[in-house]
């Protein structure tokens, strides 16, 4: 297993974790983890690469080491994390860009803010989320108030055996032993000895502000560099979606430079059920 290293810079008035493996002299990647995740969650595609790469991947905001907003969490300020972080690792030229889910979501929206900084985007099951209807915003402004006066809670768990055992009830794919490796960095330990996610939970609020599609594909078609959407063919994201084809295919269209992939005998935690193809298809993609 190769070693990682964490960093504590400051980025937008937090202390953001962001863990690295590899030598800074080496051509750099960046991977972004979903929502619900932390940066160690890339640790078994990052033992499958063949290439030296300098691997920087940070918590975001509100999850794992990073420190908690006081002022809860809207998407856009990812975008804006993700430039200052950039800023920080790599200040000058193009970048490449990984992410899971929502991580790939910010990275396409980011390829298509600042074009000129990125030089490829791989999307690992990050296609967007489902249409919002515009007649559920009074109810999900409602519901986002009444959440703000009794914040949601992570149930308790009373070993990190349990929290594998969560994590293997989410993927049957993942074996005991990396099960159990990721349940202690996704999970921490209270004074009280009760065992929680290791995320703030305000993250599973509601959010009140509507998911426009239509303004995803806007920044996606100013996307220049080469975009690779992959996806885990027993994933349950594309029913999700709830997306015809035809809907589905009209968002793959929106870049100019786009491929597809998925991968046999694997789901959503593609990087978790295959890191060794998976790998293999970004290096070969990024290169």
């Amino acid at each position: 297993m190769k070693n990682s290293h964490s960093h504590y810079p400051d980025i937008r008035s937090l202390s953001y974790h962001v863990r690295t493996w590899g030598d800074p002299s080496h051509a750099r990647l960046f991977l972004l983890h979903g929502w619900m995740d932390t940066s160690i969650s890339f640790q078994f595609l990052v033992d499958e690469f063949a290439r030296d790469w300098y691997v920087v991947a940070p918590d975001w905001r509100g999850f794992g080491y990073t420190e908690w907003s006081d002022y809860g969490y809207w998407f856009a300020d990812y975008i804006a994390d993700l430039d200052a972080l950039l800023t920080l690792f790599q200040p000058e030229g193009e970048v490449r860009l990984v992410g899971h889910s929502m991580g790939g979501n910010v990275a396409c929206l980011y390829a298509g803010i600042r074009p000129q900084r990125v030089g490829a985007v791989v999307s690992l099951e990050g296609f967007g989320i489902p249409r919002m209807a515009a007649e559920s915003a009074p109810e999900r402004y409602s519901e986002w108030l009444t959440e703000l006066t009794s914040p949601p809670r992570f149930k308790p768990y009373t070993s990190f055996e349990q929290i594998a055992e969560r994590l293997q009830r989410n993927n049957p794919r993942l074996p005991d032993d990396k099960a159990l490796f990721l349940a202690r960095f996704w999970a921490k330990q209270l004074p009280s000895g009760e065992i929680v996610a290791n995320s703030d939970p305000r993250h599973k609020t509601i959010n009140p502000v509507l998911y426009r599609i239509d303004e995803a594909m806007s920044c996606w078609k100013r996307v220049t560099a080469p975009v690779l959407w992959v996806a885990g063919n027993d994933s349950w994201i594309h029913n999700w979606l709830k997306e015809s084809r035809e809907e589905f295919a009209r968002r793959q269209q929106a870049f100019r430079n786009f491929t597809e992939v998925a991968i046999d005998d694997a789901g959503h935690m593609l990087h978790h059920d295959q890191p060794g193809h998976l790998a293999r298809i970004i290096e070969n993609f990024v290169l």
